[in-house]
């Protein structure tokens, strides 16, 4: 099979004669992964990598990007609301503040809660591919990737056309606490591309709506998003982005059960940045980047029933400038970067508050030998709360043979506390603690990887320290919550990955993935008695499945989950997707958690009953 390289906003480039002596060997598509200063295929990554691409995002019964990140390994996707309407994500055992989510190498930072951090205004059929790095993975992004980090890469066109997609479903109960009306959901996806030799534009926007699924969970969530490319010449291209969402929903449990029956929550986001890419020499890339993001988060705790009281409303701005460069040398490639990013917040019940943070680094990578190949480097950072800190990383492979190589790592990373974190004044609910400092992670894993034909197999074994570890803690339930720094949170874990592709007759082509994780979660060091919020919620054990087949242009998918946390009932959701293209449309019917799996990933939240829906979409590019 030829070898695809996607288009990457950095360049990437190696040791001549290594690169060479690998590429003889990879037969498979060599999705190309976007690093700060490197860009490097995932079959020469020495890390831990997943990836979601785009035809398996077409086949996935998702039409959000948190529907998409629950099927994946590693990953912990803790559902609040219906569809997307919010969620938590965490990575192998971590909290939900201590992932970092980039959208096309733009660092997506909410310095008020990481309960806003997929609030993004990407439309699935605007999604090229999802990157999930596992691990501390400060060297490589910066602050607060202290379990990992996930970067979303949106499509870049190359023919001109519009799409349009639109579906509806229903689970055929009736709302019986409120309306009396069958719950519903309903949406439409449609998008435009104009694609010439020095300029691509792409615009997209979709609408969901819902009455929910039980009272007060239903959810409006209007999503636009622009990006354009200009290529001045050979080695200088511009690239820019807009969006804009606007997510409205019923709050039915979400934070203070089960007094906030009633409450309701509106979300606005609104992200722009301009990058480009220069290609000084033929040894030397630089890439400057300017993004934006604005997020007004507006909660009202008695709903519609009360409008003078119980109203909370935050507003987030964060600048951020950053340049990367590369330089290749006769041995290896040198990284080397910068970002300052301004973080501000004016809110009801958290003040008034800025902070302001500069970031370093430099990382090199070279074949020590013909079969190892080495990267390391540092991320030093300060913070004007925080001052100057540092975190090394080391990473490594070695190819036993062509099919066989064995990776390795060590890591370091940060999280700095939210606003939230520190000066949250909700009682009797929650309150913040200004006197909490950043946690700190070490990690180390040890892995293998096997590539060979169809057929890849990765494992992989990691223990990881955070010390400092942020939890909302109290000893008395008379009291509030208060966020502490209990002490060092220790997870070993290990993960296996496989995936498998068969070519069942010449027409018949079938498509397996299996994943296990395990993780043992303890604390080394915490005060006995104590209550939390989070430290409980951690997954044990996660199995993700899916197995797809496809005949000419029709398909089926099954996909199935299983998680167990360290305390609550463990649960399978199997959910299905079935779809026929006929010439440039495609006809689709889903149906989520067939089997009817009552369960709850947050608090006392239970998730929706089993779900169809079914949609028709046209493509014409």
């Amino acid at each position: 099979m030829k070898k695809i390289y996607l288009a990457i906003p950095l360049l990437w480039c190696a040791n001549a004669y290594a690169q060479q002596k690998q590429d003889t060997v990879i037969t498979f598509k060599d999705v190309v992964i976007n690093e700060n200063g490197f860009n490097t295929p995932i079959s020469k990554q020495n890390r831990n990598v997943y990836i979601i691409d785009k035809a398996m995002i077409a086949k996935l019964p998702g039409r959000t990007i948190q529907e998409l990140l629950q099927y994946a390994n590693g990953v912990d996707l803790r559902q609040r609301g219906p569809f997307g309407s919010q969620a938590d994500i965490s990575i192998d055992g971590g909290s939900f503040e201590q992932t970092v989510v980039f959208l096309n190498g733009i660092k997506i930072i909410d310095t008020q809660t990481a309960h806003n951090m997929l609030n993004l205004p990407i439309p699935v059929e605007a999604i090229e591919r999802i990157e999930i790095v596992r691990g501390p993975a400060a060297r490589i992004y910066g602050i607060n990737s202290l379990t990992g980090a996930i970067n979303i890469i949106t499509k870049k066109p190359t023919k001109s056309g519009f799409l349009i997609d639109s579906y509806a479903g229903s689970n055929f109960e009736k709302n019986t606490e409120g309306s009396g009306k069958t719950f519903y959901g309903a949406g439409v996806q449609a998008g435009a591309v104009l694609s010439k030799k020095s300029h691509q534009h792409s615009i997209f926007g979709s609408r969901d709506q819902s009455n929910g699924y039980r009272f007060n969970t239903q959810f409006e969530n209007t999503k636009l998003l622009y990006q354009g490319n200009i290529q001045i010449d050979s080695a200088n291209e511009i690239m820019t982005s807009f969006g804009y969402t606007k997510n409205e929903f019923g709050a039915n449990g979400f934070y203070a059960a089960p007094g906030d029956r009633n409450s309701t929550e509106a979300v606005q986001t609104t992200l722009a940045s301009v990058q480009s890419k220069h290609l000084l020499s033929d040894k030397w890339t630089l890439t400057p980047r300017l993004s934006y993001r604005y997020n007004f988060d507006d909660y009202r705790y008695f709903g519609t029933t009360n409008l003078n009281a119980g109203i909370s409303k935050h507003a987030t701005n964060s600048f951020a400038a950053e340049v990367n460069s590369s330089y290749k040398t006769s041995k290896g490639e040198l990284g080397l970067g910068a970002e300052v990013r301004s973080d501000a917040i004016n809110s009801s019940n958290i003040g008034k508050h800025q902070r302001e943070n500069v970031g370093i680094y430099a990382q090199y990578r070279t074949f020590l030998t013909e079969k190892l190949n080495v990267n390391l480097g540092t991320y030093v950072n300060y913070n004007s709360s925080y001052k100057w800190q540092a975190y090394p990383g080391l990473d490594a492979s070695y190819a036993i043979v062509d099919a066989f190589k064995i990776i390795g790592s060590i890591g370091t990373s940060q999280r700095l506390p939210s606003f939230t974190d520190l000066y949250l004044n909700q009682r009797p609910g929650n309150i913040g603690n200004p006197n909490v400092t950043p946690e700190n992670a070490f990690q180390s894993e040890i892995g293998f990887k096997f590539l060979k034909g169809d057929f890849t197999f990765n494992s992989n074994f990691f223990y990881r320290r955070i010390s400092n570890f942020i939890d909302y803690t109290r000893l008395v339930s008379t009291e509030p919550f208060e966020a502490n720094n209990l002490g060092t949170m220790i997870t070993k874990g290990i993960n296996f990955r496989s995936n498998y592709n068969l070519a069942i007759t010449q027409n018949t082509k079938m498509n397996v993935n299996l994943a296990y994780s395990y993780l043992d979660s303890k604390f080394g060091d915490m005060e006995a008695g104590i209550s939390s919020r989070y430290q409980l919620a951690s997954l044990k054990h996660q199995v993700t499945n899916t197995i797809d087949i496809k005949y000419l242009n029709l398909s089926f998918l099954v996909a199935t989950r299983f998680n167990q946390r360290i305390v609550g009932k463990s649960y399978w959701v199997n959910d299905f997707r079935i779809s026929q293209s006929i010439q440039k449309f495609t006809i689709y019917f889903d149906a989520q958690n067939i089997l009817d799996a009552r369960y709850v990933e947050i608090g006392a939240i239970p998730l929706p009953s089993r779900w169809v829906s079914l949609g028709v979409k046209f493509v014409s590019f």
